[in-house]
């Protein structure tokens, strides 16, 4: 048994130890770095198993911000997962990345780093997964939002890219600004910076709440940038298009699990609140409104993602107001497998040609494989009974229709049937449209197509059993 920080410990050394060989190893083939990684996410994913009971909180003053409680071990496990997806997707996408270099012969200058950024961001969703106390939840945001800003801008010799971490960097320091004095208004009414000790002041009668309150939305708004909610979405069109492929899978994914797990936390003494809970009803109808309008009309794929993930934001905003932690963790997961499905197909497709939707035409002919993978993953999105995204709305309607949030089930409900169009959009390119003269056969690399056999299994897993995820949050 291995005590539970050990563990982004664990992940913090192996980014340290790769980053040293890379900056000494100078003929080393860089890919290989991607590969130790791989393996070293691996043995750690392993160990989440092995963990340690939580010690009490009175045994050392560490504990009053740290848990290693289920659930912050279930999105642990989510944490290193992603990373370990988004690692392969990068090992695809590597010839387009080192400073503008079209060859994939190695080694290729700036690679290294390109593989050992998303390790310190791991490490930072770890450490916000077990955050209970807002100071580490601070510190371990700034860790996870700093490696994004050099991800997003990382091919600096592309205009986009630099465009999307300019944006991203400025808002972001902006949601920052909004959490830090949140905090500093919930610190002033309360006295405490631990989140159960919050809800304990929260409980005694003569709370200046009013102040507690604008506190809390300050925080809602920091929060809302990172989960990519409606209004604090204006950077997610932007800078998902102009990013790197694989980052904007982390982005997408990593990010809003992280920003969910915190959301949680943070809301539970806040939802004691009434108004708290209105402005998140609020949040979670214009999210899923503006998310599935917007996508409608986009013709490049990762835009239309981008707006996407805003309406999935959305659904799983209906999951936390009905505060049920097993919808949120389970939509997550499914969410995790669809996304990074969408986008290992992506990253194959994309070297050819691009994002837009014509380079989809008639992918079927080119590759089935592919076309099949970007079909169960469109279909998933969708809601298709039988998958994991179908199942995922199910818990997320059921926990509205317990907690007679039958309003906001009413419009997501409405809102899926707009989603259908513009996710079988892609699949009519795939499969009906003609493909151009020019595309060729595409080849996909056996660690790829292995990655992508696995989201295929689990989609279609998850969305007729479900029992594991269950057990792992129990």
């Amino acid at each position: 048994m291995i005590s539970a920080p050990y563990l982004e410990v664990a992940v913090l050394v192996l980014g340290a130890i790769i980053l040293l060989v890379e900056s000494f190893a100078s003929q080393l083939d860089r890919r290989f770095l991607a590969y130790a990684a791989l393996c070293g996410l691996g043995v750690i994913f392993l160990a989440t198993f092995f963990v340690a009971p939580q010690l009490s909180t009175t045994s050392s003053p560490f504990w009053n911000f740290y848990s290693a409680d289920a659930i912050s071990l279930f999105f642990k496990r989510i944490a290193l997962a992603t990373t370990a997806g988004v690692l392969v997707m990068m090992l695809d996408f590597a010839p387009s990345v080192s400073m503008g270099v079209q060859s994939a012969v190695p080694p290729q200058s700036g690679l290294g780093e390109f593989f050992t950024l998303p390790l310190f961001t791991c490490a930072g969703l770890m450490w916000m997964a077990s955050a209970i106390d807002f100071v580490l939840i601070f510190v371990s945001l700034e860790l996870v939002t700093i490696s994004f800003y050099v991800l997003v801008g990382f091919t600096r010799r592309n205009p986009a890219s630099l465009e999307a971490a300019v944006k991203y960097l400025v808002l972001s320091a902006v949601a920052t600004g909004f959490l830090v004095y949140g905090i500093t208004w919930i610190f002033g009414a309360t006295g405490e910076t631990n989140l159960q000790k919050i809800a304990t002041v929260f409980s005694r009668p003569g709370l200046e709440q009013n102040a507690a309150l604008f506190g809390g939305v300050l925080v809602i708004v920091a929060l809302g940038f990172k989960i990519a909610a409606v209004p604090f979405h204006i950077w997610v069109a932007d800078v998902y298009q102009g990013a790197p492929t694989p980052v904007t899978a982390y982005l997408s994914v990593g990010s809003k699990a992280a920003g969910f797990i915190v959301l949680l936390r943070v809301l539970e003494p806040f939802l004691i609140l009434p108004r708290m809970r209105t402005l998140l009803v609020a949040i979670a109808v214009l999210s899923l409104i503006y998310g599935n309008l917007a996508a409608l009309p986009q013709t490049n794929v990762k835009r239309l993602l981008a707006y996407s993930s805003i309406a999935h934001a959305g659904y799983l905003l209906v999951a936390v107001v009905s505060f049920s932690g097993r919808a949120v963790a389970f939509y997550l997961v499914a969410y995790l497998l669809m996304t990074l499905l969408s986008f290992a197909v992506l990253v194959v497709v994309g070297q050819g040609g691009g994002d837009q939707l014509e380079n989809f035409a008639g992918l079927s002919q080119r590759s089935p494989f592919l076309a099949f993978a970007m079909l169960v993953a469109m279909a998933s999105l969708a809601g298709v009974p039988f998958t994991a995204g179908f199942l995922g709305k199910f818990l997320v309607f059921d926990a509205a229709v317990s907690a007679h949030h039958f309003g906001l089930v009413v419009v997501a409900v409405i809102t899926v049937g707009a989603g259908f169009y513009y996710y079988f959009k892609v699949v009519r390119a795939i499969y009906w449209d003609v493909p151009p003269s020019s595309a060729g056969k595409i080849v996909v690399s056996p660690l790829t197509r292995f990655s992508i056999i696995v989201m295929i299994a689990g989609t279609f897993l998850l969305g007729v059993y479900p029992q594991p995820i269950f057990d792992a949050l129990r």
